[in-house]
């Protein structure tokens, strides 16, 4: 009742009077003009934060749940019912390559199919039908296709501007460059050809930001496991409320403005989100939890570091998660992004440089636009796990960027 009491204050009594009160004056943002926010008292008063129940999929005796259609957490479990039963050697050209063009097939249906303001037909996107009908669609090269599916037999749609910018009008890069507008906030910039990374200053003269996601895993010694990965878009562009202390988030800028998509801006639905939090089970028994900020990259390093967990099995007394964290990572850019300028690089890698040359020049021959990153650009994962059988505990974090921490008590 109490809890109950709370979130009902920040609906509807002085938290949510003073949101309400803050969205309405115009404040200075990224376009360098004032612009009032949509969120009024009556939004507020008529939604309330759900108990939901994760989107599973089963993998190799490992399920792995996940948040709903509305978020792309299912991109994450689409990419392993695409993994054909055996798999190339782990860390090789092939085996980079089979998951980066999976990778690209989930994102496309994540483009025509994932949303709160429609039906999402999880139960045919993650059927082993519909996956090996997709699966065949990966060959030698690289596809830079945006090539989404027809679950049930159903017609995909993309909005206007995925088609555009898959079919090459009007794209922008989304590694950024002088003009760019990329806003993505964890990308590694590198120069195609293997430069340096170039990352962008945190704040640019229009005031412009580039701020990360958050992310937060907890496991205690009767096996509760949280996965939590909090973001409002960037706080720091978006002015903290005078009364409370923090800003409003930004997430609505994931909606699409055109009418009839499944991301579509539709009143009192959520924006598609790209945070993913996840928890995995071994045996029906809860054993890690783990996840990572990166905005669209998210489902792709996770995906990675998830296999390197349980393809290398067991290491040191259990999970080797510190080793499946700092092995080197990758990203591809086939795909509309979430963030302004909605960029698409059809083909684009970016690669962390320890992968090393023999890989990178055979992703290159199959047709992939490789760019080498820095030796450590690639992820942001934190994870903790929990022994079953003996109850030990371990944790990882991320070691690039020296933003992440591992601590147990």
């Amino acid at each position: 009742a109490q809890i109950d009491a709370a979130r009902r204050i920040w609906r509807e009594g002085f938290i949510g009077e003073a949101l309400a009160a803050f969205a309405a004056r115009p404040a200075m943002d990224t376009s360098g003009e004032r612009h009032a926010g949509t969120l009024t008292g009556d939004d507020l008063a008529a939604f309330a934060a759900t108990y939901e129940e994760p989107v599973t999929h089963d993998w190799n005796g490992w399920t792995v749940a996940k948040a709903g259609g509305w978020s792309q957490g299912p991109v994450f479990l689409q990419q392993l019912a695409l993994l054909p039963d055996e798999l190339p050697a782990y860390g090789s050209p092939e085996y980079v390559h089979l998951l980066i063009e999976g990778s690209k097939l989930a994102m496309a249906d994540r483009e025509a199919w994932y949303g709160d303001a429609a039906e999402v037909p999880l139960d045919a996107l993650l059927s082993a039908e519909y996956n090996a009908g997709r699966r065949a669609l990966i060959g030698e090269r690289a596809s830079y296709e945006l090539r989404p599916g027809s679950p049930d037999g159903r017609a995909p749609r993309l909005g206007k501007h995925a088609s555009a910018v898959a079919a090459g009008e009007g794209a922008v890069d989304p590694l950024g460059g002088p003009g760019s507008g990329a806003g993505e906030p964890t990308v590694a910039r590198g120069v195609p050809g293997g430069g340096p990374a170039d990352v962008a200053p945190e704040v640019d003269r229009r005031g412009a930001t580039r701020g990360d996601t958050c992310h937060l895993d907890v496991v205690d010694r009767w096996g509760n496991l949280v996965s939590a990965t909090p973001s409002g878009g960037w706080l720091q562009s978006n002015p903290v409320v005078p009364a409370l202390g923090f800003p409003l988030g930004t997430r609505l800028q994931m909606a699409w403005l055109e009418e009839g998509l499944p991301n579509s801006l539709t009143p009192g639905r959520r924006p598609r989100t790209t945070l993913t939090p996840s928890l995995a089970l071994r045996g029906g028994v809860p054993v890690m939890a783990f996840g990572t900020p990166g905005g669209d990259q998210q489902d792709q390093w996770q995906v990675h570091f998830f296999l390197a967990v349980a393809l290398r099995g067991a290491v040191r007394g259990g999970l080797d998660l510190q080793g499946a964290v700092d092995a080197p990572n990758w990203h591809h850019d086939s795909f509309p992004g979430s963030f302004f300028p909605r960029g698409m690089r059809p083909g684009g890698v970016t690669v962390e440089a320890r992968i090393g040359e023999r890989t990178v020049d055979a992703l290159r021959r199959r047709g992939h636009l490789v760019t080498v990153g820095d030796p450590w650009s690639e992820g942001r994962l934190c994870a903790v796990a929990r022994d079953p059988e003996t109850g030990v505990l371990s944790a990882a974090a991320n070691p690039r960027g020296m933003q992440g921490y591992a601590v147990g008590r």
